[in-house]
């Protein structure tokens, strides 16, 4: 949809070539963050200049000419030495602030969300909005992992579905170490993972599954990803498909995604048999 203005007194925004369009205002209002700013700033409350030039770190003449720009646009009004966004501005202001919100997400979500292949109908992105997006890099290749482990740390129940080799076997020994000390743990393995662990590490797990604290179920059809439930928070981890290595961990502690992760996870749980341990190992 194309939006335009028929104000003949407007026509400098686009190089004087006609009434500006609403992608000259939205070009105009994000050319410059402070303008972004200013113009949140003002649909919050009235402020002076001064002010304005305190919140956006510019020059006194920037604020006068970004000011004069939102008068002609009718975004602001002055209200004495002061200036407050109209009804218009803080549409304007609010819309465009959800905006840029919405591409810092996907900025930060861009490489690691097709690793995933969760269903938007599942979990859509506005729910990992404020995700702490851990990537592996290549002079930190463990960064995700190392992520993993502070919140392992400050757990009491930690419970995961997924393919665990990648994830949890580099952060083996800290896994074995709170699972004695009392963490309550559930795992559930594709069939081939658990057989893997139990058969490699043998004395390793045996601790942990002797302590009680640790149960071990396996299930067909597992997700791609890995999810992890801890007290206070749900972790996601990513693969690479090439090196099955975990490229990304995303964690948060919003609502929407523990409801989401509970749900998916009892989904896996009750498909899941308990892993017969005293076969699994040949």
């Amino acid at each position: 949809m194309d939006l335009t203005f028929d104000d003949g007194d407007r026509n400098g925004a686009n190089g004087g070539l006609g009434p500006p369009s609403a992608t000259d205002d939205v070009a105009f209002l994000t050319r410059s963050a402070h303008r972004i700013v200013a113009l949140d700033a003002l649909a919050d409350r009235p402020r002076d200049r001064r002010e304005l030039r305190a919140l956006t770190g510019v020059s006194a003449s920037t604020v006068c000419r970004t000011l004069r720009e939102f008068e002609a646009r009718r975004w602001i009004r002055k209200d004495g030495h002061r200036h407050e966004a109209t009804q218009l501005g803080a549409f304007v202001a609010r819309g465009t602030v959800e905006l840029i919100e919405r591409i810092e997400t996907e900025r930060r979500l861009r490489d690691v969300w097709p690793l995933l292949s969760i269903e938007e109908d599942d979990l859509g992105i506005e729910a990992l909005a404020d995700a702490v997006v851990t990537v592996a890099a290549a002079d930190d290749p463990y960064r995700p992992v190392n992520r993993f482990v502070s919140l392992l740390r400050e757990t009491e129940r930690f419970r995961f579905a997924g393919p665990e080799l990648a994830l949890l076997e580099p952060c083996r020994d800290e896994l074995r170490r709170r699972i004695v000390d009392g963490m309550a743990t559930e795992i559930v393995d594709p069939p081939s993972a658990a057989r893997h662990v139990l058969s490699t590490y043998p004395e390793h797990c045996a601790d942990p599954l002797e302590s009680g604290n640790l149960a071990v179920l396996v299930c067909d059809g597992l997700p791609a990803y890995g999810l992890c439930l801890l007290d206070d928070r749900v972790g996601i981890s990513g693969y690479d498909p090439d090196s099955g290595t975990v490229r990304a961990l995303i964690d948060t502690d919003a609502p929407a995604v523990r409801e989401w992760a509970e749900s998916t996870y009892d989904s896996y749980r009750r498909r899941a048999r308990p892993l017969a341990v005293e076969t699994a190992v040949p």
